[in-house]
């Protein structure tokens, strides 16, 4: 990805860093061959010359640009699970995919870590957007998912006779785990996503307290993966299924929604990061009828949201990490509301503004293993900005007005401006 050759000057703004500390007052980020050379107080500047391009914050925040940390580029506000492997084909799918990156990127979201991913769709759209071909966030690739035969994945009968091979590699033991794995590999993935549990959206099969794999299977992946230097995540809410994962070795947990004391324990021993993506949660309970869905269905998903949100506190209270990702691309959670979740973790769960940019910057960013080169604003790292109208710190919301955002940087270059991308040509940005 082009970074810029100049030289530019953001001001007229307060600073938000990333890490979680108070804002810097009339703040400034100095901007030096596309990456940060100066973030603090107007004071403190280093000098520039008169004709230094200038951002102009209009008196409200300079930040991080954000951290998609659950981010399936290729699900497109789908209304039913079937459709997300027999509605489109590969090739339309790909469009699609390239639209919701954009999309993402013109929300300030300037990073993602792909959750899983038709086909192999996500790996070819990274590097579309790391030669500057499509716009989009800095991408860590996942690839097709891995779920044990008859587990939340696998919902298309044997009857049908078409498998489910463009979304996900079933497993039936830990040979045809570490054989999965082995296929991701020659993919080019990054993460390795898995469902070691259920989900409310399958009551009567798979819920959301139900194991979908075994330790062993479990095992295999993270052992096979390891060896080939890849990460592995893991699609968790049954509490059993989340320790299963801490005790395997997992990298990442998703969702980890239902948190007993010695989950807990482990999981702040092992130091390893929640993506608890609740948004969905929400949005399913109150927009659920609208789209059929079942009572059951319904009730399982409010379950999973108030233990999900109690996880979630106990988490960040006891020094745990949480990431910022909503599962977006259901019709009833559309790409493009990305930092809904963000006002959902302050007025829902009852976190702190601060925290929660904390934890889709910095922790995002630790998350992709990229946390020396982007997640919060400092000297040496590329620079990733976000420029917002108003007091973010006081006002998270305002990060859902694609409006207000002044300017989204990569690089240094400015990749999109009040919510449109500036991509004028094939690798060439203004």
């Amino acid at each position: 990805m082009k970074v810029d050759s100049e030289s530019t000057l953001i001001h007229n703004g307060q600073v938000i860093d990333g890490t979680g500390a108070a804002p810097i007052p009339d703040g400034v980020v100095l901007i030096e061959s596309g990456t940060i050379r100066y973030v603090g107080p107007m004071s403190g500047s280093p000098p520039v010359a008169d004709d230094t391009p200038r951002i102009d914050a209009l008196g409200g925040t300079i930040m991080p640009g954000l951290v998609e940390a659950h981010f399936h580029p290729t699900y497109f506000n789908v209304a039913a699970l079937e459709d997300l492997d027999i509605k489109y084909p590969v090739e339309y799918v790909t469009l699609l995919a390239s639209c919701n990156a954009r999309l993402a990127l013109e929300c300030g979201y300037t990073s993602a870590r792909s959750g899983g991913s038709l086909f192999n769709i996500d790996v070819w759209l990274k590097k579309a957007i790391e030669n500057d071909l499509v716009v989009g966030p800095r991408l860590a690739a996942s690839g097709r998912e891995i779920c044990g035969a008859g587990g939340l994945m696998d919902w298309n009968p044997d009857f049908r006779k078409i498998g489910m091979e463009g979304l996900i590699l079933l497993v039936n033991g830990p040979d045809e785990a570490r054989a999965a794995v082995r296929k991701l590999v020659k993919d080019g993935v990054e993460w390795v996503k898995t469902y070691p549990t259920g989900d409310a959206a399958s009551p009567d099969v798979n819920d959301h307290h139900t194991l979908c794999m075994t330790f062993d299977e479990m095992h295999a992946v993270v052992q096979t993966a390891h060896n080939h230097e890849m990460k592995v995540t893991g699609h968790c809410r049954a509490t059993e299924g989340i320790k299963n994962a801490l005790l395997a070795g997992y990298d990442t947990i998703e969702h980890g929604t239902f948190m007993d004391d010695e989950t807990l324990e482990l999981l702040l021993e092992r130091d390893v990061p929640v993506v608890p993506a609740l948004y969905f949660e929400q949005m399913s309970v109150e927009r659920g009828p609208e789209f059929g869905m079942p009572q059951k269905v319904i009730d399982g998903h409010q379950e999973t949201l108030e233990g999900g949100a109690e996880s979630a506190r106990r988490i960040l209270a006891a020094g745990g990490r949480l990431g910022m990702g909503g599962d977006y691309g259901f019709a009833w959670n559309p790409h493009g509301d990305y930092a809904k979740e963000l006002a959902f973790f302050v007025d829902y769960v009852g976190l702190k503004p601060l925290d929660v940019i904390r934890c889709a910057t910095k922790t995002g960013a630790e998350i992709l293993g990229r946390i020396d080169e982007i997640g919060t604003l400092s000297a040496g790292k590329l620079a990733d900005v976000l420029v917002v109208e108003g007091d973010v710190a006081k006002d998270i919301s305002l990060l859902q007005d694609r409006k207000r955002l002044i300017a989204v940087m990569q690089g240094g270059i400015v990749k999109s401006t009040r919510g449109v991308s500036q991509l004028v040509a094939p690798g060439v940005a203004n």
